[in-house]
């Protein structure tokens, strides 16, 4: 298996490994190219997103600035918004569904690094160079998600359709569908009802 394959399968991989180096290296231009231009700058962002992001449907909008470890490896859903400063580390797959809302200094971390430092420290390679070994795990956000401002989704979490994520939390596991959660480490507060409706706060018409 190529580093790349064995990434994308969850085993452990060589992070310094030319062709994935290469590929971090792309993505990370192209994010600092899309987060110094203006969101006038239309046609210059659309040419990044072109490149950066082949995986993703129609009404596709980042405010910026973003930064993506490969951005190939993330799936956008159609209708996906994200706020300022996204960090999406898409080592492994990133799947996110239809209608899905990041608020701000959103960050999605598919990399896991070893608890052991005697498996985690740097490694010397016969040539003298230095590398470190990791695996990652994918994440899947299902439709018609919000995540509010400084929410934190680890390695190998699945959060289903239709919840929302209180501000400031920090997802280590599964989230069910229709359910508000929120914390750190985040646990659901409560299903997502009809009476969560904003057209019952007559305050707010």
């Amino acid at each position: 298996m190529t580093e790349e394959q064995k990434l994308l399968a969850g085993k452990m991989y060589d992070p310094g490994d030319a062709l994935l180096t290469e590929q971090r290296a792309k993505a990370h231009r192209l994010c600092k190219q899309y987060s110094l231009l203006s969101e006038e700058d239309v046609e210059a962002r659309s040419r990044i997103i072109e490149e950066l992001f082949p995986h993703r449907q129609k009404n596709f909008y980042m405010v910026g600035p973003i930064f993506f470890d490969y951005g190939t490896h993330t799936t956008f859903g159609e209708n996906f918004y994200a706020n300022v400063n996204l960090v999406i580390l898409d080592d492994g797959p990133v799947i996110l569904g239809d209608n899905v809302m990041l608020g701000p200094n959103n960050s999605l971390l598919t990399a896991i690094h070893p608890m052991l430092y005697e498996e985690r420290n740097p490694i010397v390679r016969e040539d003298g160079s230095m590398y470190g070994l990791e695996y990652a795990r994918p994440i899947r956000i299902g439709d018609n998600c919000w995540l509010a401002s400084n929410v934190t989704v680890l390695g190998g979490v699945t959060i289903g359709s239709g919840c929302v994520i209180g501000a400031g939390s920090v997802v280590t596991k599964d989230i069910p569908d229709n359910c508000f959660a929120a914390g750190n480490p985040c646990r659901v507060i409560r299903k997502i009802t009809p009476a969560d409706s904003v057209r019952l706060k007559k305050e707010l018409w």
